[in-house]
């Protein structure tokens, strides 16, 4: 090869960090992100007002929300954004801890690599340091009677803290309703826990009124209104049935034409048509009067209600209205599936398979008001397993915060029943799993025992920011933490509502389940030792033609 003739390996325009370079990055990136969050963790966390490229406003403390609503660039950060959907999706909570964390086990990484310890001995470090604090956080763990609604609404109220209703009346009224929502839909497993499938809890929201207006109701609400003016608006002894099937002439699936001579025939096909939608309404007719005879109801002390997934046609709309049936469309398929769960009743794809049993019941059906709209409630069912919260609020800020906190509270309870059992908030389990990591790191050699101590140091920044966040004196807080610890008493930490260090955080209701606590640790660890990993970055050029279109915008 000629000299001086450069070796082109990679796309022209491309760009590569390598080495510490990248590394460091990497870190700063994932510091930042942490920095931004740090601020909003705790009851006295504060919130971030974030504004999309359209101008819409969010306004929120959630972590998964903000890494959300941020458009994050950096790929490093993109990780942790990752982290906090990971960790929303697994256990709906303590997102915002799992980044403040992984930022923090990154930040002492960059002190350990600028000893020149390998990144590989510091990942190893860490994940010794993880398998010891789980082994060590099950111990701490409190067992707990699943049963008990007051406990349940304990660990509620521990998250909602946190949230923009955290406080009075309105945190009083959510946290009911979610324990409420959840003992409905759970199912229990035999092993004295409870499968709680949160997809069954329907979660509506309507402007108008405050949130103490929100309601449990023990069936399902629809965003819907009964199609019909002639049709009854409220019925009493409901026969559900579930059509996942449009009450109209089926069209046929080719082109066709219909060539008419005379009105005569114009008349006939449209008689056709009527008679077809007609045997329709009365083959539901039928069979729901079938079904009430076997439940020993007579048919004048019972209604009919259908509910569809596809449309209703105006003709059947009429013959369904002359029966005293009501009937709603066009209705979601994920509301469908409540129903199913609601009333008892099964979804029937044509009606030809429609049988009496297949029919769902509720004690009530009515279409009412709803602030400016109507919506249908579905209430009274005999043995729900679906449920709607209906959330009403001043405006739509109010109401996606509600919400958020909601879900959060709803997935915290359905932790808990999965894995009951609790450890105590307030940085009262990171003081203490600090306080054993450092010992266990004595009896370790090598540069590893530095690593586990660097986590040990990283766990012990959640007590800090909860303390700065409080008002007080974060490391003087640190300090008598570690003094009641080293006393034995593991459920010492910070009441960051009264801004003083607490001996028993049961005590003042600050409890959590170990599902969050234990995957909080898992994500955070394994962020960090995935950024920990990476020591080349090799960014692609920007693709050719948005260059032109770029330049073409420019020149105009």
């Amino acid at each position: 090869m000629a000299l001086g003739v450069p070796v082109l390996i990679l796309k022209e325009g491309t760009q590569r960090v390598y080495g510490r370079e990248a590394l460091r990055n990497n870190i700063l990136a994932a510091k930042v992100l942490a920095e931004v969050l740090k601020s909003s963790l705790g009851p006295r966390g504060l919130d971030k007002m974030l504004v999309d490229s359209f101008g819409d406003v969010t306004i929120t403390n959630d972590g998964a929300t903000i890494l959300k609503e941020m458009e994050i660039q950096h790929p490093a950060a993109k990780l942790m954004v990752e982290v906090a959907k990971a960790q929303d999706a697994e256990v709906g909570d303590g997102t915002t801890s799992a980044v403040v964390l992984a930022g923090m086990l990154l930040d002492r990484a960059e002190n350990l690599l600028d000893e020149n310890i390998h990144p590989t001995t510091i990942i190893e470090g860490y994940k010794k340091a993880l398998d010891y604090a789980l082994g060590e956080l099950s111990k701490i763990g409190v067992k707990v009677d699943v049963n008990d609604r007051q406990l349940l609404k304990r660990i509620a109220s521990t998250s909602l803290y946190s949230k923009y209703v955290g406080s009075g009346a309105t945190m009083d009224k959510l946290t009911d309703m979610a324990v409420e929502a959840v003992l409905r839909v759970a199912e229990p497993r035999g092993d004295g826990t409870y499968e709680v499938r949160l997809d069954r809890v329907k979660i509506e929201k309507k402007k108008g009124g405050s949130l103490l207006d929100s309601q449990l109701v023990e069936g399902i609400v629809l965003d819907k209104e009964v199609v019909h003016p002639g049709m009854p608006k409220r019925v009493e002894n409901a026969y559900i049935v579930l059509l996942d099937a449009p009450l109209e002439v089926e069209k046929p699936e080719i082109t066709a034409k219909i060539n008419i001579t005379s009105p005569d025939q114009i008349k006939a096909f449209l008689d056709e048509e009527a008679k077809l939608l007609r045997e329709m309404v009365d083959r539901i007719y039928e069979i729901a009067v079938e079904r009430m005879k076997r439940d020993g109801m007579e048919p004048g002390k019972a209604g009919i209600v259908v509910i569809t997934q596809k449309g209703i046609d105006e003709v059947a709309q009429h013959f369904l209205a002359k029966k005293g049936i009501m009937a709603v469309r066009r209705v979601k398929r994920s509301d469908l599936e409540k129903l199913e769960y609601a009333t008892g009743g099964r979804i029937v794809s044509s009606l030809r398979d429609l049988k009496p049993e297949d029919l769902g019941f509720a004690k009530l059906v009515e279409e009412r008001k709803v602030g400016n709209d109507k919506m249908v409630f579905i209430e009274g069912c005999p043995n729900p397993k679906a449920v709607t919260i209906l959330l009403r609020g001043a405006n739509d800020m109010v109401l996606d915060e509600a919400e958020r906190s909601l879900n959060d509270a709803l997935h915290v309870l359905r932790n808990v029943l999965r894995k009951p059992l609790i450890v105590p908030g307030g940085g009262a389990v990171e003081v203490e799993l600090a306080m054993r990591l450092r010992k266990y790191a004595e009896s370790l050699g090598g540069k590893e025992q530095l690593a586990v101590e660097a986590y040990a140091d990283a766990l012990e920044e959640i007590p800090m920011v909860l303390a700065e966040s409080a008002g007080m004196d974060a490391l003087q807080a640190l300090m008598d933490l570690r003094r009641l610890h080293a006393e034995g008493k593991v459920f010492a930490g910070i009441d960051a509502v009264e801004g003083k260090i607490e001996e028993d955080m049961t005590k003042v209701n600050v409890i959590e389940p170990i599902l969050v606590k234990e995957q909080v640790l898992k994500s955070a660890t394994e962020a960090a030792t995935a950024i920990l990993k990476i020591d080349d970055v090799i960014a692609a050029a920007p693709k050719t033609e948005e260059k032109k279109g770029k330049k073409g915008k420019e020149e105009e």
